[in-house]
C-alpha cells in the first residue's frame, strides 16, 4: 500500500432469515483494516425493543451507529412502521449533506419482514425473506438459500450454519458468531 492510499476497513457478514413466523439475524465479529485483523468480536447486531426488530450493519462502525440511531428515531416518529421508517431513513440518508457521506448498510428483520437499507436510497425487501450484507454476504446468502430449500432447520440454525460456512470461505469473516431472534 502506498502512502496516498487509505487502508480499507473491511468487516462483517450479516445475515437475516425469516422462517415459520420467526426471524433471526446474526453476524460474525471480525474487523479488518487493510490486511490485518484488528478485532475478533465486534458487535454488529442491535435489538430495537420497542419495535420488536433486530438490526445489523456493515461498514464503518461510527457511521452505522449514527444510522441505527436515526432509524430508531424514525421508528418512534412513525409508530413502529418498519417500511415507512426505512423509506424515510433512506430518503434522509440520500439527501442530507451530512448523512450521505456515511458509509454503511443496514439489515433489518422482524418476524414477518426483512429489509436492506442502503445509502443510495434503496430499501430492498428480498422475496425469499433472507437479507445479507457485508464482505461475506454472498457466501452466507447462498448457504442460507440451500439450507432453507433442503432442510427443516429453524431461522436461528440457518443463520448460524450459514455464517459458519461464510467464515470458512471469506477471509473477512470469522466464526465469532452472534445471533438474535424475534
Amino acid at each position: 500500500m502506498n502512502r496516498s492510499e487509505k487502508p480499507q476497513l473491511r468487516a462483517t457478514t450479516v445475515l437475516g432469515v425469516i422462517r415459520n413466523g420467526k426471524a433471526a439475524l446474526g453476524s460474525d465479529g471480525q474487523m479488518t483494516l487493510g490486511n490485518t485483523v484488528i478485532k475478533h468480536s465486534t458487535k454488529k447486531i442491535r435489538r430495537i425493543q420497542h419495535a420488536n426488530l433486530i438490526t445489523g450493519f456493515a461498514g464503518a462502525t461510527a457511521d452505522a451507529v449514527t444510522l441505527l440511531d436515526r432509524f430508531d428515531e424514525k421508528l418512534q416518529a412513525f409508530g413502529g412502521q418498519l417500511e415507512r421508517s426505512a423509506v424515510e431513513l433512506a430518503r434522509d440518508w440520500r439527501t442530507d449533506k451530512y448523512l450521505r457521506r456515511l458509509e454503511a448498510m443496514l439489515a433489518v428483520v422482524s418476524a414477518d419482514k426483512a429489509l436492506i437499507i442502503s445509502g443510495t436510497g434503496d430499501v430492498i425487501e428480498p422475496e425469499d425473506g433472507i437479507v445479507a450484507i457485508g464482505s461475506g454476504s454472498m457466501y452466507a446468502l447462498s448457504a442460507a438459500r440451500a439450507l432453507i430449500r433442503y432442510t427443516d432447520l429453524s431461522a436461528r440454525e440457518i443463520v448460524t450454519e450459514s455464517l459458519k460456512i461464510a467464515a470458512d470461505i471469506c477471509i473477512y469473516t470469522n466464526d465469532h458468531i452472534v445471533v438474535e431472534e424475534v
